[in-house]
């Protein structure tokens, strides 16, 4: 095995299934690893350590969305595609909204996986870092650490948190849509797609914000968008 090789955990209980998508990995060039219960996920996840998730929803012992919440806190910054059978609106907007990197509806085929696989990890390891810090009042966010603080008291945000923060103080002259941030953040065709799931995470990135009394750092720009308040101050 190389060095260079990616390694993702495989959270999946069907056996033919978890062979299948530890199969294509490999063929891929991922170095998988495959954990079949829900119970025992988390666990296995933060020891191994891998560079991305593919986590099914439905698991023996405790479900995909509960998880995930979990690693979002456990691990901020880990890219996570969900997997399943539950193809339905609501079920994928779950999984973007609790702060999953993609989502796959099975049946798919090994190429969409890998491509969608490929593309999570691209972003995750290309992201911009020219805005290092948001510093609003007595309130700093830093976007290397992942962390909002004021006063010695501070809050982790999720990676996604950080991606939507970096677009705005990268566009701060004016509103961005949520057409864009989907574009640009999600990585996901705006072209009929539910824009409630960027609304979502203004919302519960506000309220951590809120705990060290910077969520006006994002204003709402009504018709337009989203972009950061007149007297936020940003530095690489």
């Amino acid at each position: 095995m190389s060095a260079a090789q990616p390694r993702v955990m495989v959270v999946e209980d069907d056996d033919a299934i978890r062979e299948g998508l530890c199969d294509a990995l490999k063929f891929g060039g991922y170095h998988p690893l495959s954990c079949a219960r829900g119970d025992r996920a988390l666990r296995e996840i933060l020891e191994a350590a891998p560079d991305l998730v593919l986590l099914d929803v439905m698991l023996p012992g405790r479900n995909g969305f509960e998880i995930l919440r979990d690693l979002r806190a456990a691990k901020p910054t880990l890219p996570v595609v969900m997997v399943t059978a539950r193809g339905d609106e609501r079920d994928r907007i779950d999984g973007l909204e609790r702060g999953a990197d993609d989502y796959v509806v099975k049946p798919f085929s090994a190429r969409e996986l890998l491509a969608r696989v490929g593309a999570v990890l691209r972003r995750s390891a290309e992201r911009p870092t020219d805005v290092g810090a948001i510093s609003l009042g007595g309130a700093s966010v830093s976007l290397l650490r992942c962390e909002a603080s004021r006063s010695g008291q501070s809050v982790t945000l999720t990676q996604r948190d950080v991606d939507v923060l970096r677009a705005l103080a990268a566009n701060r002259e004016r509103a961005i849509s949520r057409d864009e941030l989907l574009r640009t953040v999600w990585g996901v065709d705006p072209r009929g797609a539910d824009t409630r799931a960027i609304d979502m995470q203004i919302v519960r990135l506000r309220e951590s914000l809120s705990q060290v009394g910077a969520d006006a750092l994002i204003e709402t720009v009504r018709g337009k968008g989203y972009r950061l308040c007149e007297g936020a101050v940003v530095t690489a």
